[in-house]
């Protein structure tokens, strides 16, 4: 698979120097810290890893488009292809692990799984919009457990009234997320099941930053 614009925008983990996750950045990212020294390949095979330079990681391609095709996305550079990292671990200073769910629009539409919470009906992200359940002008604030995916017919009919005043009732009660909203959809893909590796509960709140 030759690397589009899209897939040098993909996901890649950031492990620091203990091994811990720290955060996601993307495969442009990942092959600038690369070339810099600032960081190394991790390869999971099974129960075993594999460490790569930059330099490695380039050289190994050959044998990767040979036997491992299938199993990668590939970039194509000016001499050859090479398959983009899904994990690389910084070989300086230790970052700790940021605990922090994100407040932002991508992460209350995963939360909400694109769904009106008044209508209970999936929409695609154009017809969707955040209400504020306590309007803020009556002091609602930009809270998790405040707002809410809302279709924009609902989010109309609802204006700066409460839900009960509206007529409309939430289909299920807001509440902050214990770990990044889209996770899910990150491991669900074959490529990333390396993460698993390096993910538990307790520090899975990365964000995606390039």
């Amino acid at each position: 698979m030759i690397a589009t614009t899209c897939t040098l925008d993909e996901p890649v983990l950031v492990l620091n120097r203990a091994w811990m996750a720290s955060r996601v950045v993307s495969v442009r990212r990942a092959f600038i810290l690369l070339f810099r020294s600032v960081a190394e390949v991790v390869a999971v095979n099974g129960s075993r890893y594999e460490i790569f330079d930059v330099d490695s990681w380039l050289e190994v391609a050959a044998l990767q488009r040979q036997y491992e095709a299938g199993d990668h996305d590939w970039i194509q550079t000016a001499s050859s292809m090479v398959a983009a990292p899904r994990i690389i671990r910084l070989i300086g200073c230790i970052r700790p692990p940021n605990t922090m769910v994100s407040l932002n629009r991508r992460n209350l539409f995963a939360r909400d799984s694109n769904t009106c919470q008044y209508c209970g009906k999936r929409y695609p992200l154009s017809e969707l919009s955040i209400d504020h359940v306590v309007p803020q002008s009556r002091g609602g604030r930009n809270t998790w457990t405040n707002l809410v995916c809302a279709c924009v017919g609902c989010n109309s009919r609802k204006g700066s009234r409460t839900p009960r005043q509206a007529g409309l009732q939430l289909i299920r009660k807001p509440v902050k997320p214990r770990t990044c909203p889209d996770r899910s959809i990150r491991l669900h893909r074959r490529q990333y099941e390396a993460w698993k590796v390096f993910l538990n509960e307790a520090y899975w709140n990365v964000e995606l930053r390039d």
